[in-house]
């Protein structure tokens, strides 16, 4: 029984969206639910990436300004992590809301706290106002954000790849994963626009702040649309009938704890190369050559727009080769990259463009298809919440340590072995792929 029909209470924003779908009843289609997906995904990258890119031009100055440099973008990445590490925790939590309250005001719930969690970044006084009390008030939240990213899964994802048609899985699979190009593209613009308008004194003093406000207001809107979805009728009797219904976390951890850590290492490859193509080469450049941030950001922006295309191209090559294989494809393409990556990153503009160019073709080929990628073992009754879980687990292992991990690397031994630690998640992936087979073939 879902909360709506045993009286629990709901939201003013669940009652605007029910009575805003009033006029819009009718059949379920795919499409219908692939465009909440993106706008909600979207908006999700979105903040992620408006701290990522201040995490690199601005933490390191304003919340550390007291050590060099490096050391202040490795303590800003440190309290990036934090997220990544709070939203396991998120998902316990606002699991346990969802099974009392509802899917909606779960959502209400967790996108409230993410944006105001954002917002109030773009509020966070220097290390000269309150000295390392700013860090403490960065960290929490951080931890805010995770929490609230944690709440924020809506099954939507899960819905569309059953509700996809039989062909073309491949493609909708592809659907949920254009958000973070599309995020990106945004973020990365918008900063390079303030960046090369403002003076770096003024930036610093206030023009940073604007892109958290105006993810705030991104949040708002994509709260609205994603419950125009998930509170009708239509899509409650849809969950329902999919079995795609919280269960208790322990329960699930017992249940499918086996394909749910092979899940989570199945991304490796893509999660690794992710942050290699976004928020570390930011950082190398920023602190390693004589670039200004704007330009380089730019040039983000276009690797993301190739990006979406290969994202796409993943879809209609999964539909024809099959999820599994290309996955092994493009980790074994990623393994190769890995090789002369650095020396690209390091081979002036040309090559920086190069390098990010061919990294987002390759990231889009492979993190097209890696939500999910052994989301078919799961029993249908705890793929809601297993699916969730994956989501976390898998940020968490290949993506919440990546930034600081790979400058560390790099500032300590030399570019090359940024390379190495993509080799790393490239090498995860094929292990998992091959567990993962092996185990459907004892079945």
């Amino acid at each position: 029984m879902t909360a709506a029909q045993s009286g629990a209470p709901t939201s003013s924003l669940e009652r605007d969206a029910r009575r805003t779908n009033e006029a819009h009843a009718g059949e379920v289609r795919p499409g219908d639910i692939a465009i909440g997906v993106i706008i909600g995904r979207t908006s999700e990258f979105f903040d992620f990436f408006v701290y990522a890119i201040a995490s690199v031009v601005v933490f390191p100055k304003l919340i550390f300004p007291y050590v060099d440099a490096l050391t202040g973008t490795l303590y800003s990445f440190a309290i990036f992590a934090l997220a990544f590490v709070a939203r396991p925790f998120g998902t316990v939590i606002f699991t346990a809301i969802d099974r009392t309250y509802g899917r909606g005001m779960k959502l209400t719930i967790a996108l409230f706290l993410l944006g105001t969690s954002t917002v109030a970044i773009a509020f966070i006084p220097s290390y000269e106002s309150i000295g390392v009390a700013s860090a403490y008030f960065l960290g929490a939240l951080r931890i805010g954000q995770g929490l609230a990213l944690g709440g924020s899964w809506d099954g939507l994802a899960s819905l569309l790849a059953l509700n996809a048609p039989q062909k073309r899985r491949g493609y909708y699979a592809m659907i949920p994963q254009l958000g973070a190009p599309l995020g990106l593209m945004v973020a990365a613009a918008l900063f390079a626009y303030i960046i090369a308008h403002l003076s770096a004194e003024d930036f610093l003093g206030w023009g940073w702040r604007y892109p958290f406000f105006v993810a705030f207001a991104i949040n708002v809107v994509a709260l609205f649309a994603r419950l125009r979805i998930v509170v009708t009728p239509e899509y409650t009797q849809l969950f329902e009938t999919r079995e795609l219904q919280p269960q208790p976390i322990l329960e699930t951890w017992r249940q499918e704890r086996r394909n749910i850590v092979i899940g989570a290492f199945a991304p490796l490859a893509s999660f690794a190369l992710f942050h290699m193509v976004t928020v570390f080469p930011l950082s190398w450049v920023f602190l390693y050559t004589q670039e200004g941030p704007a330009r380089f950001l730019l040039i983000e922006a276009i690797g993301g727009a190739f990006g979406v295309a290969a994202i796409v191209a993943s879809g209609w090559l999964a539909d024809r080769v099959g999820r599994r294989t290309l996955l092994a494809g493009t980790a074994a393409a990623i393994a190769a990259f890995s090789g002369f990556a650095p020396q690209l990153l390091a081979a002036g503009e040309l090559g920086e463009l190069v390098f990010m160019i061919s990294g987002f073709l390759l990231l889009g080929l492979a993190f097209g298809q890696a939500s999910g990628a052994v989301a078919s073992n799961f029993q249908m009754n705890y793929r809601y919440t297993s699916s969730a879980i994956t989501s976390d687990l898998a940020w968490l292992f290949g993506a919440g340590f990546a930034p600081w991990v790979a400058l560390q690397l790099s500032s300590s031994f030399g570019l090359g072995f940024s390379g190495a630690y993509l080799l790393s998640g490239a090498v995860g992936t094929l292990v998992a792929l091959f567990i993962n087979r092996q185990m459907v073939q004892d079945r």
